[in-house]
């Protein structure tokens, strides 16, 4: 999940690895990596709506509003007149920044799963001080993005006894490791990796699958479990769909192409009507280092996806992040993965008819004639929204003929028009400019290339698109769109999207004739996004939402069942609005629309993540990533935070024990739905 450069590095004292400002990846404010002229949603929205209208008052809200759409502008006037009866009935959480976490009164918020947490009845007991790559190949991963639960097949409650999946997106080794940051002129400085280091890091990407039960009202994990598994950069999986046996993708240690060790950086991902989980890799990019031979073929492709950007420099000890010696490894990554958590033995596959760039997630939904769409967002400032289609229907009695629906299918760009249209634009090859006199030869080279097919199809180009989450309930999809600092004042007309937009915005489609297949339909804007009381914010919601409700850096999403949606944030500067991060519902029906209620909220230098409910609704698992991070952004900690010196002890709170990324379960005392 890519941020804003806002915050001071910490460097290794000659390579350049590691920051303090959340991710080696997520804070790097590098320039945009589409060099095309394709328009911004910013100049849609303008040509869109009339300029003559916002100049009167220039931007004060209630001309800032034309940009939400038609369904917003009717029923803004009832809310006004009738009050906003909202779908979400908890009381607030008051916004804030401390050490601890909070959610709504009337809920109790379990840690349910630590970084270091042993998962196998052979998993030693977490050690900070003595960890080792064996341990953590058996213990929980480290910072958590997404979580996806499924339930045991057979089990008396399907909502009391399942199987959790959870993506390991990246780690922070100040943060992980005692002794290896020092002062040096009164300036914290992390030393270089070492060989034992970049090994217990590696094993603590990937993602976790455990099998956890609820009794009394209390989950727990079933840690003598033949399903729970790790899921690392050693794990064989394999590449299938049409990329598969492909040249580029052939290496030395694999002259078949369809063999790949691990999954790096996994950030959203989704559960399949057939069972299964989906985890996109996002910043794979910031593994590789090392020099194209001269003259490759690859060198137009890396560049359109920023490789090499090495911060973690994982080419010095392990060779195939060596450019250099393996020119086609970076192709192996930027996949979704599909895994199969009810078979622990099962091999997962990278699909590669998803397409390949830096995705956040691959949420899904059954179409009308029974096939399946699949949304993707690419990561990245200025790049674009996706949908895939599947050939073939599924089954919903035959399981293992489901299994592979995802390798054959039409992926889709979005071209998103002034008059609130919207086109899918097939990625195949031959078709359109998607030929030999353009580069592509094959389907394969499309897909490795994906986003260089977006640029020649004309897609629009957005502001940082993340989850992307369809509504079962209402036929409506959201998109989350982060942040886009990069934006230029000329790029965008005084409405909406704005330049440097820091706060994000989300965009609702209506695909025509609610059909998800359907490659047409139409969009607005549901929110734009940051604090409604500052004017030239030009923040959209309901006059209902109370100073608490408000957020900004709209990252994963989940529908509920009732059709309700609730929102994760990534990025709230603690300096700049004096809140952290958290889970937000949003009203999106009736007079209630664009109402926001603050539910749960994550310690100091935490992001929120991974939102995700049981069938019946009563448990809500979220993920909270790297806490006690960034700290000088706040006030009462005020300088840097780092193993020997953090800035919160979360979840444990014991001088002994580092901050830990944790998987957090959400219930309603005495029980019950959560949010109503």
């Amino acid at each position: 999940m890519t941020q804003d450069a806002s915050e001071p590095t910490m460097a290794d004292e000659t390579d350049h690895e590691s920051t303090f400002g959340a991710s080696l990846l997520e804070h790097e404010d590098a320039a945009p990596q589409n060099p095309t002229d394709n328009p911004t949603m910013g100049e849609l929205i303008g040509q869109r709506f009339s300029r003559r209208g916002l100049l009167k008052g220039a931007l004060a809200v209630s001309a800032i509003s034309a940009t939400v759409g038609t369904v917003a502008l009717e029923t803004a006037g009832q809310a006004r007149a009738e009050g906003a009866p909202s779908a979400f009935a908890f009381k607030e959480v008051e916004v804030g920044v401390d050490a601890d976490h909070h959610v709504a009164e009337g809920y109790d918020a379990q840690v349910l799963l630590r970084w270091g947490d042993p998962l196998t009845p052979d998993a030693p007991a977490f050690d900070p001080a003595r960890q080792s790559p064996e341990a953590q190949a058996k213990q929980f991963g480290y910072n958590n993005d997404f979580v996806g639960y499924l339930p045991m097949p057979g089990a008396a409650d399907p909502s009391a006894h399942g199987l959790l999946f959870v993506n390991h997106e990246y780690t922070n080794p100040h943060l992980m490791f005692p002794g290896v940051v020092e002062v040096k002129d009164g300036k914290p400085v992390m030393k270089n990796a070492t060989e034992e280091r970049f090994r217990i890091e590696a094993m603590a990407h990937g993602a976790t699958i455990a099998e956890i039960r609820r009794s009394e009202g209390r989950w727990a994990l079933v840690r003598d479990s033949r399903f729970n598994r790790r899921i690392t950069v050693a794990t064989e999986m394999a590449l299938s769909g049409p990329v598969a046996g492909s040249e580029r993708v052939k290496t030395q240690a694999d002259a078949s192409g369809r063999k790949v060790f691990g999954t790096l950086n996994n950030c959203s991902g989704a559960m399949t009507p057939w069972g299964t989980f989906l985890s996109g890799e996002e910043n794979f990019h910031g593994y590789f280092s090392g020099k194209l031979p001269e003259g490759h073929r690859e060198e137009a492709n890396y560049k359109r996806l920023a490789i090499p950007s090495a911060p973690y420099g994982w080419g010095r000890f392990e060779e195939r992040f060596d450019l250099a010696k393996e020119p086609n490894e970076a192709n192996r990554f930027g996949w979704v993965i599909e895994v199969d958590p009810f078979d622990p033995h099962s091999v997962p596959k990278k699909r590669t008819a998803l397409g390949r760039f830096k995705h956040e997630g691959a949420d899904n939904i059954v179409t009308r004639d029974g096939r399946v769409a699949v949304y993707l967002g690419d990561d990245e400032r200025f790049d674009y929204v996706y949908k895939f289609v599947t050939e073939r229907r599924f089954d919903p009695k035959d399981r293992a003929a489901n299994l592979d629906l995802l390798d054959s299918g039409t992926l889709h760009v979005a071209k998103f028009s002034a008059d609130g249209t919207l086109a899918w634009l097939p990625l195949v090859f031959g078709q359109g400019p998607l030929t030999p006199a353009n580069g592509f030869t094959s389907q394969a080279d499309v897909l490795i290339e994906t986003r260089r097919a977006g640029d020649l199809l004309g897609a629009t180009k957005m502001d940082r698109p993340e989850d992307i989450t369809p509504n079962p309930v209402t036929g409506r999809v959201y998109v989350m769109l982060t942040n886009n600092t990069s934006r230029k004042p000329e790029q965008v007309d005084a409405v909406n999207p704005r330049a440097k937009n820091a706060f994000g915005h989300i965009i609702e489609i209506s695909e025509d004739g609610g059909d998800h297949a359907s490659t047409s339909g139409r969009w607005e804007i549901l929110l734009t996004c940051g604090d409604p009381s500052v004017a030239t914010v030009g923040a959209s919601f309901s006059t209902d939402t109370s100073r608490n409700g408000w957020f900004g850096m709209p990252d994963n999403a989940v529908v509920d069942t009732a059709g309700r949606l609730w929102v994760a944030t990534d990025g709230n500067n603690v300096k700049e609005t004096g809140r952290t991060d958290g889970l937000w519902a949003v009203d999106t029906e009736g007079a209630a629309r664009r109402t926001s209620k603050l539910f749960y909220r994550v310690p100091h230098g935490a992001e929120l993540c991974g939102p995700c409910f049981t069938p019946d609704d009563t448990t809500a698992f979220v993920a909270v990533q790297h806490p006690g991070d960034d700290g000088p952004d706040w006030p009462e900690f005020g300088r840097r935070s780092y193993y020997e010196d953090l800035s919160t002890r979360w979840p444990d709170f014991k001088p002994d024990m580092p901050v830990r990324p944790s998987v957090v379960a959400i219930t309603r005392k005495g029980g019950g739905k959560i949010g109503v």
